[in-house]
């Protein structure tokens, strides 16, 4: 990843320098990345892009060129100016790894730092971590409408400039694709690239089956003809068949043929019965042009014979949902040597910060490997399995689930201590893939259903729903129902460790 400490927003570096003239620039600070709501009116999202959130890390520091720069502006002085030539990101990072599959509020990445480091990184990871998470969260669906035939990414033309064709590839591959055509993402990532021809070739020669028959000679082993240049019945198909005969005869078959427009539906179900009764029931047909996840849906419910998907622009810029609006809040600071919970309080419930240092656990049914309910914790806060977990909706506090037989998996996982790289992830984007999948596994098809999908149970601890209310009542002490249904007053009961509905 090339040089991005100065990708950020004017507002870190004013902010930095206010740290730095107040004395406060060194000050432990803990700041939470987390998203509010599910991409694409779904039911989850996937984690994606913390390898390059990582480089960015890594690499942060003001060159000679951003200095002179920043003196330019002449918004600070020389002392704060040799701060940032010196400056290098000394705190600790936690991550939930990528591939994983993450709900609203829980915390993707957790910074502890000094307050103007941590404020730093706040713009280059949010830009990160945002984009892939959400082109991941939406080849899933896609992937997940397919039902297992192989869908290609083929977006990069429509992409919102080169680095989010290339980031949102390596995205999609995560999600679930099985191949991109973007040639320098297969190049940077190790991915498979995959790519037939367009009707430009089709249109330069005199006719259609010459344009046909020049191709199959230059890719006997993986021919498939765009055949809707023209007439897809009529010329299009008839002429692929043409030139598959050919094929066969010098010892080679044709792979498949694509339709890029046209009622797919009909058009495949014709195109599989001439191809059958030619005698070629092995060629593919594979299917693009504007597809999104409830068009590959319905095409399948109609019955459509396309054996694979080339999803381009609804898939690399998630047409439907174009960003994911993840934010990134200080959640405590350091304060007389001890670390001193922070809240963000707000007349909209929904962006009312949870406080303090927490972690996030998922807690998953041993008799089967199904996740049951994930709890955003305190982080000094445990769980012995062994004990029944009463769990309880933080809103709506009567509604309550008593959890035995169940395993505790920690999500957020160490990336940086002191400044120093300490996280070994996958070692390929193929294997954050696989990972993805085996995540996705432990999720019933409820959650994954692309319309109105059931909510999965994601809560808060006893002890940080206990904090947040607390915090809350400092601010509102008449107490308006903010912090539950109940008044605040938790279920009776057993003793309780976490929240979540039922």
């Amino acid at each position: 990843m090339e040089h991005l400490t100065l990708a950020t927003d004017l507002y870190e570096l004013t902010m930095m320098y206010g740290y730095f003239k107040a004395g406060r620039a060194d000050k432990s600070a803990v700041f939470d990345m987390f998203y509010r709501e599910n991409p694409c009116q779904g039911g989850y999202a996937i984690a994606a892009g913390l390898e390059q959130a990582i480089e960015y890390i890594s690499n942060l520091q003001f060159s000679d060129e951003d200095l002179r720069y920043l003196r330019s502006l002449k918004f600070f002085d020389a002392e704060f100016l040799d701060y940032l030539k010196g400056l290098r990101f000394t705190g600790d990072v936690w991550a939930i790894p990528e591939g994983t599959v993450v709900f609203p509020y829980e915390p993707l990445v957790r910074v502890q730092a000094p307050l103007a480091q941590a404020q730093l990184l706040e713009t280059a990871l949010l830009s990160i971590i945002n984009h892939q998470t959400l082109i991941a969260t939406k080849a899933s669906r896609v992937a997940h409408a397919a039902e297992g035939q192989p869908v290609m990414e083929f977006g990069l033309r429509r992409a919102q400039g080169p680095d989010s064709g290339l980031y949102g590839a390596r995205a999609a591959i995560i999600g679930g694709c099985a191949a991109t055509s973007n040639v320098l993402a297969g190049q940077r990532f190790g991915v498979p690239v995959a790519g037939t021809h367009a009707h430009s070739w089709i249109m330069s020669f005199p006719s259609e089956l010459e344009a046909f028959r020049a191709y199959a000679r230059l890719y006997p082993q993986n021919c498939v003809l765009l055949v809707d240049t023209y007439d897809a019945l009529r010329s299009g198909i008839p002429n692929a068949i043409t030139v598959a005969r050919e094929m066969r005869a010098a010892g080679h078959e044709l792979a498949g043929i694509r339709f890029d427009s046209g009622d797919l539906a009909y058009l495949s179900k014709k195109a599989r019965q001439m191809l059958d009764e030619a005698g070629f029931p092995q060629v593919k047909i594979v299917a693009s042009g504007d597809l999104d996840e409830l068009l590959i849906r319905d095409l399948r419910a109609q019955g459509a014979k396309i054996d694979s998907w080339g999803v381009g622009t609804r898939l690399i810029v998630s047409a439907d949902c174009p960003s994911l609006g993840g934010v990134y809040k200080l959640c405590a600071e350091e304060d007389g040597g001890g670390m001193v919970p922070k809240i963000k309080v707000t007349e909209n419930p929904a962006k009312i910060t949870n406080p303090g240092i927490k972690k996030v656990v998922r807690l998953v049914d041993k008799r089967n490997g199904m996740a049951l309910a994930d709890l955003i914790m305190l982080e000094h806060e445990t769980i012995d399995p062994s004990q029944p977990l009463t769990i309880f909706d933080p809103v709506n506090t009567w509604k309550r689930k008593t959890l035995t037989n169940y395993e505790v998996h920690e999500l957020l996982q160490p990336v940086f201590r002191h400044g120093e790289r300490v996280y070994q992830g996958p070692d390929s984007v193929l294997a954050i893939q696989a990972y993805a999948q085996k995540s996705l596994s432990q999720f019933w098809p409820e959650y994954r259903r692309l319309i109105h999908p059931q909510t999965y149970i994601v809560d808060l601890s006893y002890e940080l729903w206990n904090l947040k209310r607390k915090l809350i009542e400092e601010f509102h002490p008449s107490g308006n129902g903010t912090a539950g249904a109940e008044g605040g007053v938790p279920p009776a009961g057993v003793p309780l460790q976490g929240g979540a509905p039922s």
